[in-house]
C-alpha cells in the first residue's frame, strides 16, 4: 500500500470516527432538545392552568364580592322598606283605634278581648272599669249585667277624661290596661307584629 492510500485509509478513518462523534454528539444533543422542549411545554402547561385557576379565583372571589354587596344593599333597601312602613303605620295607628273605638261593632270586639284578658289573670270579684268617656252607658250597663250573672263580678264603672279610646280593668291591685296608651305602649312587639302579617311585607 502506498503512502497515498495510507493516508487515505488514515483520513477515511478519522472522518467516520469524526462522523460517528458528530451524529453521536447530534443525536444526543436532538435528544436533550427534544427532552428540554418537551419540559418547557410542560412548565408552559402547568403555568398556564396555574395562571387560569388564579384567574378563576379571582373571578369567583369578584362575583362572591359583588353578591354580598348586592345582598347588603338589599337588606338595607328592605329594612329602610320596612322602617318607612313602620313609620306611616305608627302614625295611622292610633287614629285607627280611635275609630275601632267609636266604631259600636269594633269597640264590642275591644271590650270582648279585654275580659277576656282580665279573666286570665284577674281573680272574680269587684272590678273597677276605668274607660274613656264616649263609652254608652246603655253598653256598660248591659256589660255590667252580664258579668254579674256569668261570673259573678261587679263592675263599677268611672270615666276617666285622659283617656282617648279604650279601657282599663283593676281588681285587687292588678290591672288590665287596653287602653289606646296601653295597647300601643311596647313598640317593639307592635312593629314585630306589624312586619310579620303577610300583607304588611314592605
Amino acid at each position: 500500500m502506498t503512502i497515498d492510500r495510507r493516508t487515505q485509509a488514515l483520513l477515511d478513518l478519522v472522518g467516520g470516527h469524526r462522523r460517528t462523534q458528530v451524529d453521536a454528539i447530534l443525536a444526543g444533543a436532538r435528544e436533550q432538545a427534544a427532552a428540554l422542549l418537551a419540559q418547557a411545554r410542560a412548565e408552559a402547561r402547568q403555568q398556564v392552568r396555574e395562571l387560569f385557576a388564579e384567574e378563576r379565583e379571582r373571578a369567583a372571589a369578584k362575583l362572591a364580592a359583588a353578591q354580598a354587596r348586592l345582598q347588603t344593599q338589599r337588606r338595607l333597601h328592605q329594612q329602610r322598606q320596612a322602617s318607612a312602613w313602620l313609620a306611616l303605620a305608627w302614625r295611622r295607628l292610633p287614629q285607627a283605634l280611635r275609630e275601632r273605638w267609636n266604631d259600636p261593632r269594633g269597640r264590642r270586639q275591644w271590650v270582648e278581648m279585654a275580659l277576656a284578658r282580665a279573666g286570665e289573670v284577674l281573680q272574680p270579684g269587684r272590678w273597677q272599669l276605668v274607660f274613656a268617656p264616649d263609652w254608652p252607658a246603655d253598653e256598660r250597663q248591659a256589660l255590667a249585667q252580664r258579668l254579674a250573672a256569668a261570673s259573678g263580678i261587679s263592675a263599677d264603672f268611672s270615666a276617666d277624661e285622659n283617656l282617648e279610646a279604650g279601657l282599663r280593668i283593676v281588681a285587687e291591685g292588678n290591672v288590665v290596661d287596653a287602653t289606646l296608651a296601653g295597647l300601643t305602649a311596647d313598640r317593639n312587639d307592635i312593629g314585630a307584629r306589624l312586619l310579620a302579617e303577610p300583607e304588611a311585607a314592605p
